[in-house]
């Protein structure tokens, strides 16, 4: 079955604090990666988190850990895809189409921002 939400997606966050409070509600980013045996996606810039990595040394001698900003998985609920064509939040549908090629015809699902009717 077809994912509404894939990698290289551009979505932006539906929910949790607004911005003027610190938080990531109406941010928009690229979906790095999408996990989905637990429904969540991992959004360029969104829900950084601060991890504590202990610190060690590489093969050079350099010194590594400390303290970094990372992103977290948020739930794919939490985020909607956004429309090419007017840059805002929009649900996505699908659409069958029949398509011939290499003279076998096959039917190809394509998905559709529901607020425009567009293709994705």
């Amino acid at each position: 079955m077809g994912a509404k939400i894939k990698k290289g997606d551009l979505v932006q966050v539906i929910t949790g604090a607004r911005q003027s409070r610190g938080g990531d509600r109406g941010k928009q980013g690229k979906v790095l990666r999408v996990f989905p045996e637990t429904n969540r996606v991992l959004v360029e810039g969104i829900n950084r988190v601060t991890k504590h990595v202990k610190a060690g040394q590489t093969q050079r001698g350099t010194t590594t850990g400390g303290i970094e900003q990372v992103e977290a998985p948020l739930h794919i609920s939490n985020v909607a895809l956004v429309d090419p064509s007017t840059k805002k939040p929009t649900r996505v549908g699908f659409r069958v189409e029949k398509v011939e090629r290499n003279g076998v015809e096959r039917e190809v699902r394509v998905r559709v921002a529901k607020a425009s009717g567009k293709d994705i």
